[in-house]
């Protein structure tokens, strides 16, 4: 049955739903609320693959600058941070395995920030860090991709 409109305990019912057979019910019957077929239906399947067949868009999510850098990647894939000063990118939360995604770091009307990274973050070239461009007001994109247990970036410089 479905449950249209309730009033205290009275409650108005439509039999013969999700392709059964209406039952016949008597007043004082016991009710229960239960989860149908029908409705496990409904529910995503959270393991199920996604095939896209066109571009998929995500807002650029900005970070906070600050001494310590901390992007939360259930936010978002993409990010963005203008550096006043030298920072520390740390350890991603919420990492999940196999999300990818950029951080466009940009270098304010100041320029000469350096960027330190935590331990989480290993990158190609033998694991060494990239250097920043250090131009007053362009930037530079780190890209990466997760394992569940680090972040391996690549890196694209100077852009304007």
């Amino acid at each position: 049955v479905k449950v249209t409109p309730r009033s205290t305990d009275t409650f108005t019912i439509v039999r013969a739903q999700e392709g059964t057979t209406a039952s016949a019910f008597s007043t004082g019957d016991r009710v229960e609320l239960r989860l149908t077929a029908g409705e496990l239906g409904n529910i995503p399947q959270l393991t199920a693959v996604n095939s896209f067949t066109a571009g998929q868009v995500g807002a650029i999510v900005t970070l906070t600058d600050g001494a310590t850098i901390t992007p939360d990647f259930s936010a978002g894939n993409n990010f963005s941070v203008t550096l006043a000063g030298n920072r520390t990118l740390a350890n991603p939360t919420n990492m999940v395995a196999g999300q990818s995604g950029s951080l466009f770091i940009s270098q304010d009307a100041t320029g000469s920030r350096t960027l330190a990274y935590g331990s989480y973050w290993d990158f190609a070239n033998g694991g060494t860090a990239p250097t920043l461009t250090t131009t007053a007001s362009r930037w530079d994109i780190l890209t990466f991709f997760a394992d569940g247990t680090n972040w391996y970036g690549t890196y694209a410089q100077n852009f304007s």
